[in-house]
């Protein structure tokens, strides 16, 4: 199979959870963000927020980002050129997160490059109006993941991903079969009880359901079970935080006005 050596830090990027004390210098905090500003991008919505604070930031690393997607920059260009903004506010965060994802996908790739490990924080979106508040974020940016970073006390190893005929469709999809299902869970189940990585992790049951996992027996699958078969049933505990950033998926500029019903 064709290798790279690009290909070959990828493969073995994991989370990182424990740092080293060593701080990255600014000159490599400043390349990682060069990096990480040649995404991919519709329009440049990323912007980035860092804070250098171990006491506070999560696992102690040196350097904790605040990935964001900012439609406030793009809203100041359009204004210098003449413009207001009238695509909705579900269409543009859409073309926002696609651009912050894109960036923070790059910061982790650059980090990983120059020796630094991290660890994305996706809860980062559900406490958004605390992130503005704390950061002064104007109206229209949404702090859309954190990653922390900095130097790895350890190389970590790197986690299972779901089989490949599992993951790749050609032409259409095919919806896989009973089979396909349980090897794929297996696949997932297995390398997750040989690390033992849930062995101090295991969610809790709500709603009277009874337990019927061990902690050798509780893996992957469960967990991703009680994580999204019980959490965040409310649309609320994500657009509550939308709308204090200045988001409203039901309307936004566009409303009532005039416009391509389509980018182009």
């Amino acid at each position: 199979m064709p290798r790279n050596d690009v290909h070959e830090l990828m493969m073995r990027r994991a989370s990182v959870r424990e740092f080293a004390d060593k701080i990255p210098s600014n000159d490599v905090v400043e390349s990682v963000v060069r990096v990480a500003r040649q995404a991919p991008f519709a329009a440049q919505m990323g912007s980035l927020v860092l804070r250098r604070d171990r006491e506070r930031n999560p696992f102690r690393a040196p350097l904790l980002f605040t990935v964001c997607a900012d439609v406030h920059r793009l809203e100041l260009v359009l204004a210098r050129r003449g413009w207001k903004r009238v695509t909705s506010d579900a269409a543009i965060l859409l073309f926002a997160i696609q651009d912050a994802a894109y960036m923070a996908e790059n910061l982790v790739v650059a980090g990983d490059a120059v020796g630094l490990g991290s660890c994305y924080l996706g809860g980062a979106a559900f406490a958004a109006d605390e992130i503005a508040k704390e950061y002064a974020l104007p109206e229209h940016v949404f702090p859309f993941v954190q990653l922390a970073m900095g130097y790895p006390v350890a190389a970590p190893t790197p986690r299972p991903r779901y089989p490949m005929s599992f993951t790749l469709h050609e032409d259409h999809y095919r919806e896989p079969s009973e089979e396909d299902v349980a090897a794929a869970m297996a696949a997932m189940d297995e390398g997750y009880l040989a690390e033992d990585y849930y062995r101090d992790y295991v969610i809790p049951l709500e709603r009277g359901r009874a337990e019927t996992f061990t902690r050798r027996s509780y893996s992957w699958t469960e967990h991703m079970g009680r994580k999204w078969g019980q959490w965040l049933a409310n649309p609320e505990d994500l657009l509550r935080p939308l709308r204090a950033c200045g988001f409203d998926l039901n309307g936004g500029p566009a409303a009532g006005g005039e416009a391509e019903s389509r980018p182009a």
